[in-house]
Parts: structure tokens; sequence; C-alpha cells
């Protein structure tokens, strides 16, 4: 745990009592806060007054002498409309601040040179979080993985100089984070996603903005309109800016030529990685994410040699492209991850020939941009919330059922699979869609997809468990 030590002897008003923000809580009274903690969910709100943790509710607080007003990033701040607590907190004068923000403050007071490479970006970030935490780990140093690719920040270690911050920040934990100032910042991709939270597209490209504005190195994908202009703005504001592209040479930067990884300087190139056989970081997507994850890791002093080796053992991320089981000539792919379309073109376009599992709640836009993959797919089967309006897109264009469920998806398309004689052959969870419809989240709806394919007559399992663990 990082107790929360520069709130000492401070009244901290605090919202949402979920994962994150319990964690939040305990550490505030770690560090000496005077917390005053409130959830909606009755349930919360007893669990953490069971651990000692002071609650009340906020209506009712004298927010005129609160020091800071801690949100959780699940609870709105701006869009659709403020919640509740974030009115009464502006009303009263109160900055509204999330975990990251008392992450980076409490590192800032006691060790402001502990390297910290944060990452952000529509599609891709997990990924690249968790390859960098491997290249780390795997040369020695001591590792801290954590934000909201699943472990919430202030659980993580203390912060001493010689100690690695790897964090994954999604929007909303960017937006509650105003002074986030990573030794080494990454954006890789914008594309539209959450505006339900943010209400405009510019208005995300802003927020996401701010993490590499404020970066000692900014590391930012250029293969999109949005983050090319941030690159570009940011570098005349005085940021010192690696670029990285997947689909174009750079005169300076990383890119990808095919499975290679150049590194250019004033125009001229040499190559610093092959990724030709690392399966987990297959595709031109996992091009981009080990691109960033190699300037990243050379900002804060790996060497290309180590950054060599833990390329080559990455052994890739739960939930992404995830090989999990084969029978026969079928291997069975949990992309549960792929929470909207752009997510999901990656798996889509890596394999030849897909028994596809497609739907959930649908996100702006639905499937209509992977039109150019649907020669990949043999035939798709819908679940959930978005199946009729993917199968409108599908149209005749690609055969398709209605499955409903999960477990009738995986057992049909396993059936029509083992059937398949054309050669290798993928059955594919990449929903395409979010989850909570079915589903908790992405995770438990991979892991339920797991299960399924464990329970199948005839299948070689490729992973350590049903849980879909390595």
């Amino acid at each position: 745990m990082i107790p929360v030590t520069t709130l000492a002897g401070k009244k901290v008003a605090l919202f949402g009592l979920g994962g994150s923000g319990l964690a939040t809580a305990r550490a505030l009274v770690a560090g000496g806060a005077d917390v005053t903690a409130w959830d909606d969910n009755p349930d919360s709100v007893a669990a953490a007054s069971a651990e000692g943790i002071r609650t009340g509710d906020l209506h009712n607080i004298d927010w005129s002498s609160q020091s800071l007003f801690v949100l959780s990033p699940g609870v709105p701040l701006t869009h659709p409309k403020p919640h509740w607590t974030v009115d009464l907190a502006r009303a009263a004068g109160v900055d509204i601040v999330g975990d990251v923000e008392l992450f980076v403050r409490e590192r800032r007071a006691h060790a402001p040179d502990s390297p910290f490479i944060a990452i952000t970006g529509t599609n891709g970030k997990s990924t690249t979080t968790a390859l960098i935490a491997h290249i780390l780990k795997s040369s020695g140093r001591d590792t801290q993985l954590g934000g909201n690719i699943g472990t919430a920040v202030l659980t993580l270690d203390p912060p001493k100089p010689e100690r690695y911050y790897v964090v994954e920040c999604s929007s909303y934990q960017i937006d509650l984070a105003p002074t986030l100032n990573p030794s080494a910042g990454i954006l890789l991709n914008l594309t539209p996603d959450h505006l339900d939270r943010h209400g405009t597209m510019q208005h995300y490209a802003d927020v996401k903005e701010r993490l590499v504005a404020g970066s000692t190195t900014a590391i930012v994908g250029v293969d999109d309109s949005h983050c090319e202009m941030i690159a570009d703005r940011i570098e005349r504001a005085g940021t010192k800016v690696v670029r990285i592209s997947r689909r174009q040479t750079l005169a300076d930067g990383i890119y990808a030529e095919g499975a290679k990884l150049m590194q250019a300087s004033s125009g001229t190139a040499l190559p610093i990685a092959d990724l030709t056989g690392i399966q987990t970081l297959r595709g031109s997507h996992n091009a981009q994410n080990a691109a960033a994850a190699v300037a990243a890791c050379l900002a804060v002093g790996v060497s290309p040699e180590e950054i060599r080796a833990g390329l080559a053992s990455f052994p890739g991320l739960k939930h992404r492209m995830q090989p999990v089981g084969r029978r026969g000539n079928v291997v069975f792919v949990n992309d549960s991850k792929a929470t909207n379309a752009d997510a999901a073109a990656p798996a889509l376009s890596s394999y030849d020939r897909i028994y596809w599992i497609a739907g959930g709640l649908p996100k702006t836009g639905g499937i209509t941009t992977l039109a150019p993959f649907f020669p990949h797919i043999a035939k798709a089967y819908l679940i959930g919330e978005a199946a009729a309006e993917f199968a409108a897109t599908l149209g005749e264009a690609v055969p398709y059922e209605i499955s409903g469920t999960l477990d009738r998806a995986v057992a049909h398309a396993a059936a029509d699979a083992e059937k398949d004689e054309t050669g290798p052959v993928a059955v594919m969870l990449s929903p395409a869609c979010a989850s909570f419809d079915q589903y908790k989240n992405f995770e438990v709806r991979g892991d339920a997809f797991v299960s399924h394919v464990a329970a199948l007559d005839g299948v070689t399992m490729l992973i350590g468990s049903a849980t879909g663990d390595k």
C-alpha cells in the first residue's frame, strides 16, 4: 500500500467504495487523513465501515472544511451530467481528484526521480502496459504494475528512487489527475470511445492529451490525425516527443518495417528489435505496442539488449488474442478485451478463417468498420443486446446465427469449425462490445469463454486453468 501522507491531518471527502475506491480510502486513512467516505450502494458503505473507515452521507458534511474530494473514476465527472457529489464539491470550491493524482503527489513528495511510465490510448494500452512491465521485470528491476489494468495504483509498494512504476491510465483517471507527470508518457491512438462520459471526441482527445503534455518524454502514435496534432502541439510547447508508427516511415522516432522495429534519427534508421516469431506480438497493432514499449524503456534507461530479451519472452496478455485451447485444426482464441470494433480488428486481421463470436452491449458505430475483415469470417455467432444490430450489418456478406448466449455460441461455433476441412481455423471470442449486458466485465466474460471451451470434448487446453491464467 502507498499511504497518502500528503493529506495527513486534513479532511478529505471520498465517493465510490468499489475496488479502487476502497483501496483509496484505506491508503488515505493509513496516511493520516481525516476521511469521510460514501457510496450510493449501502453494501459498499457497510463494507468500508466494517474496516473502520468513517462513512457518512456526503449530502450532510461541511464541504467548506474539506481539503480535497476524491472521486472514483467510474463516477461521472462531466457527462452525461456531473454526479451530485461533484456539484457539491464545486459549489464549495473543493478540488476534485482521483487515486492516480494521489499517487503522483506521493511520488513527488517521497521519490520524484523514481521512473514512472504512464500509458493511455483507445486501444492497445493494456498490452503495452503489460509488455513494458515484463521488460522491466525480466531485466531485474523493481517493477510495480497497476492502474486501469486491474490493480489499484495505491495498493502498490511506496515510491523509492530505484522503484519503477508502470501505470495504465483510462481517460476517467486522467481527468481526475491534474498534475500527472510521468517520466515517460504514452498516447497510442485515439478513436471514438466513452463519448457517453466525455460528450464529444474533442473533449475525449483533450483529456488524453494531458497525460503526454505533462510527461518528461512523450511517446505518441502518429497514425491518426488526433494524435498527430497532439504530438505537434506539445512539441511546440517544449515537451520532448518520440513519435511511433506502424504504418509510415519516420525521420525521427520508432516505426515498424514489417516485423522489424526501426529507430530513426535525422532521417537515418537502424533496426532496434525484430518481432519475427514472437507469437504474443503478432500483427501490426502489436508492432505499435512494441514500438511504444521500446521507446518508453529507452527513456527510463533500459538497454536495447535488455529490451530485446524482454520482447522475446513476453507471455502475452490475458483476454487479448489469447490462444486458450486446441482441438484438431481448430484453435480457440479469447479476445474478450476487444470491447469495440477497433479493438476487435487486430484479432480479425490475424487469422485467415474465423468462426467469430461477437456481441454484447454495443458501442457507437457498431461493427461497420470491420467490413474489410468479413472475408475472413466463415460464420458469426451473435450474442447479447447487439445481436440484431450486428446481424443487420452482416446482412448477406457473412453467414450468421443469433446464438443469444455465450455457451450456445461456443458449442455451435466449435461444432461447425470441427467440420471445416479448409485448413487451420479459429473459434474466436472478439465481441466488439462491452460486456455489461450479460457479464460484470470483460474479464468475467473471457473466463466464461475459457470455461466453455474447457468443457468441450477432446480439447487440449493451452493455458494453466479454466480461468485463463498462463
